[in-house]
């Protein structure tokens, strides 16, 4: 189904399922014998949207590295690893650099709050659709799970006045802040939230703020990001679930978020896919798959607001 300027959805539907997606891939990558990241509560996430397939990633019963030749997605798996590795890495470095308010925009079932070690006089503020924020709280909670930092959720549609909301949160505007938008600006906004958004970090951004991000677009805008999108479906369907990632992505020419943080004075570095594998340790990705989405349509990002 199209996106709609209305729709809403929670972690098994719409762009709520590509999170569970990405939560069943971090809960596969721990599970190796020498894993690039820990996320003990990526599983249960997963189990608890109770979607056939995404448990059977989650559990290591699917390879689908090795099907369809990566079902249109070349080593998912290490993907979100290298992704989720790049974002802690990231968090460890501006909380040594001294930021102490941090903000997850579209959090999904991000779990850094309950799994990363944070400085004390650390906060972390998610936000997210209220039905994402309460499915995962009260998921960990019933699992006993405890946040490891101050943790403080706004449960709103970024599509609504956000700012305010975390401001009625405590968010300070005069504290350096350091932002995560991980999965959010990769084509599920269109391109003019996308700059409504990054407008409105700016704005509640004080000197010594950091951002980080990863832009561009999941479906592409070639005829071979076309076909790759639709094995990825074909592949889905195969298994029992009905998920057209291209479908969910808005169409066109996506934000260069790096280029709009560097006309507004803020440091900026850019990154490749590969560069991410590198970090984190694995194996160069295939030279074919540096042609295919997302290596060759997404773009990651860190910034610094002196």
């Amino acid at each position: 189904m199209a996106r709609t300027e209305d729709d809403t959805w929670d972690a098994a539907s719409s762009v709520g399922a590509t999170a569970t997606m990405v939560a069943a891939a971090r809960a596969a990558a721990t599970r190796r014998p020498q894993p690039v990241i820990d996320d003990p509560f990526a599983e249960p996430l997963v189990r608890a949207v109770g979607i056939d397939v995404f448990n059977r990633l989650a559990a290591g019963e699917l390879d689908f590295d090795a099907e369809d030749g990566g079902v249109g997605f070349p080593r998912m798996t290490d993907t979100f690893a290298a992704r989720a590795r790049f974002y802690d890495d990231y968090f460890a470095q501006v909380t040594e650099a001294g930021v102490r308010q941090i903000v997850i925009v579209a959090a999904g079932l991000d779990s850094r709050a309950y799994r990363l070690s944070w400085p004390a006089g650390t906060t972390v503020y998610e936000i997210d659709q209220p039905e994402v924020i309460e499915f995962k709280t009260s998921t960990l909670s019933k699992i006993g799970a405890a946040p490891t930092v101050e943790h403080r959720t706004v449960g709103i549609d970024l599509r609504e006045d956000w700012p305010a909301a975390l401001r009625a949160a405590g968010f300070d505007a005069a504290a350096p802040t350091a932002w995560l938008a991980e999965g959010v600006l990769i084509g599920w906004l269109p391109p003019e939230a996308e700059v409504r958004l990054m407008d409105d970090v700016i704005a509640l951004s004080a000197p010594g703020s950091r951002f980080a991000a990863d832009y561009g677009s999941v479906a592409g805008n070639s005829p071979q990001a076309t076909e790759q999108s639709q094995r990825l479906a074909d592949t889905w369907r195969r298994h029992g679930l009905e998920l057209d990632v291209a479908n969910l992505a808005y169409p066109g020419e996506h934000t260069d978020v790096a280029a709009l943080l560097q006309g507004r004075g803020w440091d900026v570095i850019r990154f490749k896919l590969a560069d991410l594998f590198q970090a984190a340790g694995l194996p160069e990705l295939p030279k074919s798959a540096h042609e295919q989405v997302p290596a060759d349509t997404i773009g990651f990002v860190t910034a610094a607001l002196k």
